[in-house]
């Protein structure tokens, strides 16, 4: 008998495929380039009898070994990113608190060393004018070597920087007379009262109304400096109005850049801008010295004042470069830090200043001064705080 496929009742199969093989396609450019197999879907494997079938355990196996070999190459190399971001997030940190240190540091150091001239040097305009004219030394120092990039200003410019020089010649002025009448600690306590001076010319020049809370927040800063005055030993009127007219001077020179709105190139930074200040503040002070007090930091001047020569110019450069140097790092760190967290850091300051110098100059402290001190700097805190919440906009 025949078959069927003898009398053409069905039709022939197909041939199978003489192999197994994976085809191949040619690989990209690197050490793999050439052919490489393409290989068949996960867990299946080519046969030569029925095309796809289910990959072998030992395929199956290997397979899962190279994909936990990429799995786990990824999470190093994602690992790796993570560990250099938060090295990196590290190394910020730890330069931000270097700068803390140091503005705490520097002023430290002027202040002491500042109060120590003026004890024996009672001319706040010479030392205010020194001051200025080492900072001017610094910034021309910096300009030349490079160090810092050298400012292209225009006339335009400098005519509106000169109302800050004018009230930052005077704030530091101000500030230099109460430190030779009163104690240190007092001057600061005094100084506490920014933010009341901030607040109050803000709403005249400005319009900018305070919230409620920010007001509240004011109470306890006057009501503390009060305090503190009433019981001070050191207090007297000159050194009082003094540290109140660099409170006034300061704050205006704050209203004053945000009402001039000093248009600034792209080499006008802050540290700039605060070196330009510094310059012209030397330049407005030193005829007023001259027309005033006359020079009296002449070597034949304080020798025939009895005063050793060495000690006041060594105690007087030292107070002028902190001077400068805290003040630029003061900048440095508003560059890196929100105004909020730049106001916070200066109370903390206030508090190590005061407390450094009572220690150092042994200044007599009785328990309500400090009480008073205390709430002005917990009212300067607050403000601080509240200074950040915004006040929600009113629906139309």
């Amino acid at each position: 008998m025949q078959s069927s496929a003898a009398i053409g009742l069905v039709r022939p199969c197909a041939a199978r495929p003489l192999a197994a093989c994976p085809s191949y396609r040619r690989g990209g450019a690197g050490a793999g380039a050439g052919l490489r197999p393409v290989l068949p879907a996960r867990g299946l494997r080519l046969s030569a009898r029925a095309g796809l079938v289910p990959a072998s355990p030992l395929e199956e196996e290997e397979k899962r070994r190279c994909r936990d070999v990429a799995a786990s190459a990824s999470a190093a190399a994602a690992a790796q990113g993570a560990g250099e971001e938060a090295g990196g997030g590290l190394v910020k940190t730890l330069q931000l608190g270097a700068l803390f240190g140091l503005w705490y540091l520097f002023n430290i150091y002027f202040n002491i060393y500042n109060k120590q001239v003026l004890k024996v040097l009672p001319y706040p305009i010479n030392i205010t004018t020194v001051q200025f004219a080492v900072g001017t030394a610094i910034a021309l120092f910096m300009w030349i070597t490079g160090i810092l990039k050298r400012p292209k200003i225009s006339g335009a410019q400098l005519l509106a920087i000169l109302p800050l020089a004018i009230v930052h010649t005077m704030g530091n002025l101000f500030t230099n007379m109460s430190l030779g009448k009163v104690a240190v600690s007092f001057t600061h306590t005094i100084k506490a009262m920014e933010p009341f001076f901030s607040v109050l010319l803000s709403a005249i020049f400005l319009g900018e109304l305070p919230t409620p809370w920010v007001v509240l927040s004011l109470v306890p800063i006057v009501g503390g400096v009060a305090l503190a005055s009433l019981t001070e030993a050191s207090f007297n009127w000159a050194g009082f109005w003094s540290a109140m007219a660099s409170n006034v001077t300061f704050q205006s020179r704050n209203v004053l850049s945000k009402k001039l709105m000093v248009k600034k190139e792209e080499s006008l930074d802050n540290i700039n801008l605060f070196s330009i200040i510094t310059v012209m503040s030397f330049f407005l002070l030193a005829p007023v010295t001259l027309l005033t007090e006359g020079v009296k930091v002449s070597p034949a001047v304080l020798q025939s004042a009895g005063l050793n020569l060495k000690q006041i110019y060594t105690r007087s450069l030292i107070a002028a470069c902190c001077f400068h140097a805290y003040q630029q790092v003061s900048y440095m760190i508003l560059a890196r830090v929100s105004p909020v967290t730049h106001s916070v850091g200066n109370c903390v300051k206030r508090v190590v200043v005061i407390v450094t110098s009572v220690l150092f100059f042994r200044t007599p402290v009785s328990p309500v001064n400090s009480l008073g001190t205390g709430v002005a700097l917990a009212g300067v805190f607050l403000y601080s705080q509240l200074k950040r919440l915004k006040p929600k906009a009113k629906a139309a």
